[in-house]
């Protein structure tokens, strides 16, 4: 009996604990907003006349509902893993219908395939949602946001909500280096193109602490010349483009050099940097190390290393998608996506700089 009732007593600290972890997590439950491109993109394009979407089979094969929702993923992307770890409800497109009523305070995803820092970059996929269209509607987000709940909480909800911005990548992809002698390879060597494009970023950053947000993670572009589309293009022996991979060695430092000056010019780590790029490298060049088969090759797709043209219904598609780095020519599988988030939880200042997620989630519920 005695050792029932010490059993007992076990069980009742446990679920109190477990029950006031809980209760925690819901009450400290942040706003998050989404910005950026096709990597963080959950829908937006749906809604818009452009070529630049993932609306049909087999995008979507491995999301809850194994139907396409306009993420450019097998299944879940990198914000909704980051609402997944955080106990967070998953945040809607902006432009869906559904977000109205208590779904406005969970936060919005402003995000569009295609888009850049430039406002040139992505022109041939038309209609897409450039950066400062997604900034405007994160102004008329917060009016809506103040007529549900009052201006003062609205503003609050703002402040110390998380930010997720992810740009560049596209810049080179989908402008300097779409086509052979591009306006902007004729206007900029590399070495002044990316200084221009940091400074532009600067610009949209600056915008974008006006607007109200305090916590703003921003990442890196990847291995810009690793994606099977570039290895599909320009490779002969599966290695990586090297004009690209030297336009994300340039980017990515200059990119924390000009975050860790916004950071010093506001007081406080406003910015944090997420390496990406050394993220992804961890798993390209040793990829079963992290259990898959292949970092070459995409999952959906034609052609060499499944890297020409769409992913389509009537593409190759692998039978495990676990197995792949890649899911389509240029975006990650789900797997990745979920070590990506990993590391920005729990990764050292190697990986995330000045602090990881996990750090910056502690210090703001002390606060």
């Amino acid at each position: 009996m005695k050792k029932l009732a010490h059993m007992l007593g076990y069980l009742s600290i446990f679920w109190f604990v477990f029950i006031t972890k809980v209760s925690t997590i819901q009450a400290e439950s942040k706003a998050f907003f989404v910005f950026g491109d096709s990597l963080v993109d959950n829908g937006n394009n749906n809604y818009l006349a452009t070529t630049a979407r993932a609306d049909s089979p087999p995008y979507g094969i491995d999301y809850p509902s194994h139907r396409p929702t306009g993420r450019f993923s097998n299944g879940l992307n990198i914000p909704d893993i980051i609402s997944e770890k955080m106990g967070w409800e998953p945040t809607l497109p902006y432009l869906s219908p559904e977000l109205r009523g208590k779904n406005l305070a969970i936060g919005a995803n402003f995000a569009s395939a295609g888009v850049g820092v430039l406002n040139d970059t992505g022109y041939q996929f038309a209609n897409i949602i450039r950066i400062y269209q997604q900034l405007d509607y994160f102004e008329e987000y917060q009016e809506r946001l103040k007529g549900q709940i009052g201006k003062e909480k609205a503003r609050k909800r703002v402040k110390e909500s998380l930010v997720l911005i992810t740009l560049g990548g596209n810049d080179f992809v989908n402008n300097y280096y779409l086509v052979p002698y591009s306006v902007r390879s004729q206007q900029y060597s590399l070495q002044k193109y990316v200084p221009f494009v940091i400074s532009e970023y600067k610009k949209v950053l600056q915008r974008l602490y006006k607007l109200g947000p305090r916590r703003v993670l921003v990442t890196g572009t990847g291995p810009l010349g690793c994606v099977p589309a570039e290895l599909a293009q320009h490779s002969r022996r599966g290695e990586c483009a090297q004009e690209l991979m030297k336009a994300a060695s340039l980017f990515n430092p200059q990119l924390v050099k000009m975050l860790t000056k916004l950071n010093n010019e506001f007081g406080k780590d406003v910015f944090i940097a997420a390496n990406t790029n050394q993220m992804h490298m961890d798993f390209i060049t040793n990829p079963k190390q992290f259990g898959f088969r292949t970092s070459k090759e995409a999952c959906c797709g034609q052609g060499p290393y499944n890297g020409l043209g769409l992913c389509t219904p009537l593409s190759n598609l692998c039978s495990n998608r676990d197995e792949y780095v890649f899911w389509d020519p240029f975006h990650p599988t789900e797997r990745a996506n979920r070590l990506i988030v990993q590391q920005i939880l729990e990764g050292s200042q190697k990986y995330v700089y000045p602090m990881n997620l996990s750090a910056i989630m502690a210090m703001d519920s002390r606060a």
